[in-house]
């Protein structure tokens, strides 16, 4: 396994990370899970990502119950949640969402309770939140910070420049601004990362923890001929998702990444995640798997970058015709 600086901090977490969005009580039960983060606990993966909001708090309880079980060292890995949806879904009433003072301090209490754990290493906002004023939230997360429930905090989800107004806030008040982002990251989804992040990368250093390196699985090509019925594309209520990515175009695309793939003589995935890793901005890259084939393969993308020379990058940009103007990866 790689380890990678989160940002400027002295936080190392692992290059390949695994994650419970979608997957975690809609797709896999608990033993399924326990499984699944015991393999990539065993391949050096120590960064482990949650939030409130995945399956209404039952995926922090999921992985609450594996961590209890598993006994690891506390010391060993590091284990996020995220905080604004809230978790009570239709039921959510004033003040159970967004980033106010009074919902991130009662969120994290909550993360904790369902994960069993006595601090969170990393504490996102899941988005910014237009009603609270940031001052409000870069103190609150300071606060929690001086508590011990944190370690670090940060975004999720936001621009470049909210991400910039809440460094200012920090530096005005001597506080501790957000050390990482979680913005989507793949061959699809490259503006943020590539171009919108570049000032923040140079002057107050940002680390990331990408997630949906496959596009939701589309760039590991099992959508190439059709739904499987055991995707996430198929599950109830994730219409939108399908919606979104099941394109034509994209579609193609993928195909032709899938030949690429085999004349390199690797999957889709392992490529596409070795091409999302390949970008030094990139501090984790997160895996969403819920079969122990699919992860084996997905972690090979740490062998595959071995293969990313500068001609097959230019390979893969030329099939997928994604990369934004005035990109500097």
């Amino acid at each position: 396994m790689e380890y990678r600086r989160l940002g400027r901090s002295g936080l190392q977490v692992s290059v390949l990370s695994f994650g419970s969005w979608v997957s975690f009580s809609k797709q896999i039960n608990d033993k399924v899970a326990d499984s699944l983060m015991g393999i990539a606990y065993d391949n050096g993966v120590n960064f482990f990502d949650n939030a409130e909001v995945y399956a209404l708090g039952e995926s922090e309880q999921m992985m609450g119950r594996v961590i209890k079980k598993k006994k690891w060292d506390r010391t060993s890995y590091t284990v996020s949640s995220k905080a604004f949806f809230g978790w009570r879904g239709k039921e959510n009433k004033p003040n159970q969402t967004g980033n106010s003072r009074k919902h991130l301090v009662e969120a994290c209490n909550e993360a904790l309770q369902r994960l069993q754990i006595d601090y969170l290493d990393l504490f996102f906002c899941h988005r910014p939140d237009k009603n609270t004023p940031i001052e409000e939230t870069v103190w609150a997360m300071n606060h929690l910070l001086q508590q011990g429930k944190i370690l670090y905090w940060g975004t999720s989800e936001w621009s470049g420049v909210e991400i910039m107004e809440a460094h200012r806030v920090a530096e005005k008040y001597k506080l501790i601004g957000p050390t990482m982002e979680q913005p989507q990251y793949n061959l699809f989804e490259r503006h943020k990362v590539e171009v919108e992040f570049n000032e923040i990368y140079k002057n107050v250093g940002l680390g990331t923890t990408i997630w949906s390196p496959l596009a939701s699985g589309l760039l590991s090509g099992k959508y190439n001929d059709g739904i499987p019925k055991d995707s996430r594309f198929a599950l109830q209520g994730f219409d939108w998702l399908k919606d979104r990515w099941m394109v034509d175009d994209r579609i193609k695309k993928v195909k032709k990444l899938s030949e690429y793939a085999a004349k390199l003589g690797t999957t889709t995935a392992a490529l596409s995640i070795a091409w999302c890793i390949k970008n030094p901005h990139v501090s984790t890259a997160i895996l969403g798997a819920t079969k122990k084939q699919q992860l084996l393969d997905n972690l090979k993308a740490l062998e595959v970058t071995a293969l990313l020379t500068p001609e097959v990058m230019e390979k893969i940009e030329a099939i997928m015709k994604t990369k934004p103007a005035s990109a500097e990866f």
